[in-house]
């Protein structure tokens, strides 16, 4: 529990009292399941929202609540990457424009583009929407694991992100992704298309990282998860969410 808990406080806003024991491989296991966490409160909310709201209003009230569990954490990733990646950069150039807390046009441009895609399809998810809601975060933040198992941390020995990468996860570690594959099963052949998207998007997003970094940081593992919640949503609305 301490390893899940501190897991939360790393990636939520949530209050949960006392900071836990600084586990970083800890932390990273129970990835999926924050996600879990966080996407049952997503799904919780919106039957609430949807019960007082047209559905597109709910949506959107449903992409600012992820924004505020999460602190903007991703968004600010997403921003980032964006800036550093856009363009024809050398390598060094890229990370430090990542590290820079200013955001360029284009950071502002991608961030915007994510957050719309994301509250449209929100609001068009009409079968499972419940569960949808509920496993998509889950899936998002399961994909951070597979970008740190198969890419190194681009900044080194010296980066702020050097502990998570200091232990190789094995397979085992992924345990947890079952549960979100597990449940996506109930959603019939939109769990299909869900899971092959999220395989596809995954190894798209691994292989430009790979390319234009030869590695990962903090901030591609946060575009990395504002990327996966917009394109899943959009998975599970293919035939228009009915």
């Amino acid at each position: 529990m301490n390893a899940f808990i501190a897991s939360l406080q790393f990636i939520t806003t949530i209050p949960l009292g006392q900071p836990r024991p600084f586990d970083p491989k800890g932390i990273i296991i129970h990835f999926p399941l924050v996600g879990l966490a966080i996407g049952l409160g997503l799904a919780l909310f919106d039957q609430i929202a949807s019960a007082l709201w047209a559905p597109l209003v709910a949506g959107v009230l449903d992409v600012v609540l992820l924004a505020a569990v999460t602190g903007a954490f991703h968004l600010d990733g997403l921003a980032d990457t964006a800036d550093g990646l856009y363009g024809h950069h050398e390598r060094e150039k890229a990370l430090a424009i990542m590290k820079d807390s200013r955001v360029g046009a284009m950071g502002l441009v991608v961030v915007a583009c994510v957050l719309l895609v994301k509250a449209a399809t929100i609001g068009s998810i009409a079968h499972g929407r419940f569960l949808v809601l509920m496993i998509v975060p889950a899936y998002a933040r399961s994909a951070m694991m597979v970008g740190m198992r198969f890419l190194p941390y681009a900044r080194g020995k010296e980066g702020t992100g050097s502990p998570f990468f200091e232990t190789p996860l094995s397979a085992m570690d992924f345990k947890y992704v079952a549960a979100p594959v597990a449940l996506s099963l109930f959603l019939g052949w939109r769990g299909l298309l869900l899971n092959l998207f999220f395989v596809i998007a995954t190894t798209a997003l691994i292989r430009l990282y790979r390319k234009k970094l030869a590695g990962i940081t903090g901030d591609l593992l946060g575009a990395m998860t504002e990327i996966l919640e917009a394109v899943l949503f959009l998975a599970v609305c293919v035939g228009g969410g009915q």
